[in-house]
């Protein structure tokens, strides 16, 4: 389906292609027919075209409803190890694991929190048991 559609109230009067701000409508004249092209690149969607169509031939909401997706990648997800919350890919993992030159442990902002906070008090625990016994 083409988003940028127009019916048959189109005359080619060319209101559309003049007040486009982002060039994304066009016209070709060639051998006694025109042309009329859009281009969803261009297009930022803002409706210029249908507000200023004299026969209200564009039908803008091929534009904003009914948004389709390409699917252009799929990857295997790395998830969190306590409560499988997704959190990168494995590509993004391989990647940071070689740019911090270790492995990280997945997991999720709440549980990692967590873990710090347990491995923190093991080591201020550790840490003034040490002290107390150094001071004796």
């Amino acid at each position: 389906m083409r988003y940028f559609q127009v019916n048959e109230k189109c005359n080619g009067c060319m209101a559309c292609v003049e007040n486009c701000p982002a060039t994304a409508l066009r016209a070709t004249d060639k051998d006694g027919r025109r042309t009329l092209a859009h281009s969803m690149t261009r297009c930022a969607r803002c409706g210029n075209c249908k507000r200023v169509c004299p026969n209200d031939a564009v039908e803008f909401q091929h534009l904003i409803e009914g948004v389709h997706w390409d699917d252009f990648q799929t990857l295997e997800l790395v998830c969190c190890q306590v409560c499988g919350e997704p959190l990168y890919t494995v590509e993004f993992q391989r990647d940071l694991k070689a740019s911090l030159s270790k492995e990280a442990e997945p997991f999720c902002p709440r549980h990692r929190e967590e873990i710090a906070s347990v491995a923190g008090a093991h080591f201020v625990a550790g840490r003034s048991g040490t002290d107390k016994g150094g001071a004796q």
